[in-house]
């Protein structure tokens, strides 16, 4: 069964009776008209479907939570819908946990995960009663253990180990070599339970967390993630006596942004996964522990698409013909970042033609590094007309900026032919809200 990160569009993307491209019921254009561009539209039946085929999926294995990776796209709104959906949270800042409390969100359904964290934001942790820490390394164990005897409180961790898994996608998104700032190696696990029985006694160990990745096409990379915690829970129990119950095998899993791309389905990915935690806890004789999952981009990112509105053009001589909208790296760093690929259309004039030209999308920021989308084929593209980019809801509003002193976008929530606002766009003075001149320089 096809789940929503194996398409490239929301699910209830269509052509209406106006020839335009509509989205959960609103067409694009009117929602241009409406909000101004660039922005971000959320597509809620389509992010509603991907967490229930996560629920679904996994429902046959006796002991799982779905934790959403925050860092893919954390607001208020979108929060509340996963929320309601029955996922837990991931969360990697003090930022993350406040909007997750504030959206209302199970707090012990909460994980902080992160390889550096402040004092700050473990106090914060620990004041919310986030359910567990993953942690990362010996300085935290130590700062979590001070912070939580100075609070009078025992808390939940998980160690983040780095398996020694490479998996086939950027490197920058690698994450679970043995070369890699995340995470302890194999070799110090011994070192840190002798640690937890001895000194740091606030801290309760319940499980093992591993993560190897993003943008994952091979199922495979599951099944020998769980071989090696598995194997090390066994090992652990005989050497301490610790039965740890809980493993969290990450996230990871990809999505199709281009008609290349093979990403596996939820369904397929749970075969495996569920598979192989039968066949190694059978083989090591450890009873089957809960899993946590952190889905984050393949959740919410075929919910999301990015509007433009085109501005002006060039013409190489014999070379490329490039047409600007008026965002880019600023509320999509990607391209720019990982030489990530897109697919779009023009939203007021989506039906193919004989009129198609080979164009580059240039962004409007001061960078020739500035190129959303490479070599893409539209129908005479001009002035006015509005670019839909699919795939958009994961990691650009994330990692938007102001650069330029440019206003981040604003974003939109789709469902039933209506549209709200999750997100205000940005103003100048919003820019400047937090910059002063000092009385000194005034003076001059």
């Amino acid at each position: 069964m096809a789940t929503a990160n194996q398409f490239i569009k929301p699910l209830t993307t269509k052509i209406n009776e106006n020839g335009n491209l509509e989205i959960g019921g609103c067409d694009l254009v009117n929602l241009a008209d409406k909000y101004a561009t660039p922005l971000y539209v959320i597509d809620e039946f389509t992010l509603r479907s991907i967490c229930k085929d996560y629920k679904s999926a996994f429902a046959k294995y006796p002991k799982s939570q779905m934790m959403y990776a925050s860092k893919a796209l954390c607001s208020l709104a979108t929060t509340a819908i996963i929320a309601q959906e029955g996922f837990g949270f991931d969360v990697v800042s003090g930022g993350e946990i406040y909007t997750v409390h504030k959206a209302g969100a199970d707090m012990s359904k909460v994980l902080f995960n992160g390889h550096n964290k402040s004092y700050d934001e473990l106090c914060m942790a620990l004041d919310v009663n986030v359910g567990r820490i993953s942690v990362d390394n010996f300085f935290e164990l130590s700062l979590l253990d001070e912070i939580a005897k100075s609070k009078n409180k025992n808390v939940n961790i998980l160690l983040r180990i780095t398996p020694g898994i490479e998996c086939h996608t950027h490197e920058y998104i690698q994450t679970g070599h043995l070369d890699c700032k995340f995470g302890f190696d194999l070799t110090q696990i011994d070192e840190v339970i002798d640690l937890l029985l001895t000194e740091y006694t606030n801290l309760h160990l319940v499980g093992l967390h591993a993560h190897v990745g993003s943008q994952i096409f091979e199922s495979s990379i599951y099944a020998d993630e769980i071989e090696i915690l598995i194997k090390e829970i066994s090992r652990v129990d005989e050497k301490f006596g610790l039965k740890l119950s809980e493993i969290n095998i990450g996230g990871g899993l990809g999505v199709k942004y281009v008609d290349t791309d093979c990403p596996p389905s939820v369904v397929e990915i749970a075969e495996v996964i569920i598979q192989k935690l039968y066949e190694t806890t059978e083989k090591y004789g450890v009873e089957l522990p809960t899993l946590i999952l952190e889905p984050g981009r393949s959740i919410i990112s075929t919910s999301g698409v990015t509007l433009y509105t085109i501005g002006s053009s060039k013409q190489v001589p014999r070379a490329t013909k490039y047409v600007s909208v008026d965002g880019g790296m600023a509320d999509n760093l990607r391209p720019a970042m990982y030489q990530a690929e897109y697919c779009a259309q023009i939203a007021n004039k989506p039906e193919i033609d004989d009129t198609l030209q080979k164009v580059t999308i240039a962004g409007k920021f001061c960078e020739s590094g500035d190129i959303l989308i490479k070599n893409i084929e539209l129908p005479n593209p001009e002035e006015g007309d509005i670019l839909c980019v699919y795939n958009t809801g994961a990691y650009n509003y994330s990692m938007a900026s102001n650069y330029n002193k440019a206003p981040r976008p604003a974003m939109v929530l789709v469902n039933n032919s209506q549209s709200d606002i999750i997100v205000n766009r940005e103003t100048y003075e919003d820019l400047i809200s937090h910059e002063t001149i000092p009385n000194g320089l005034k003076e001059q």
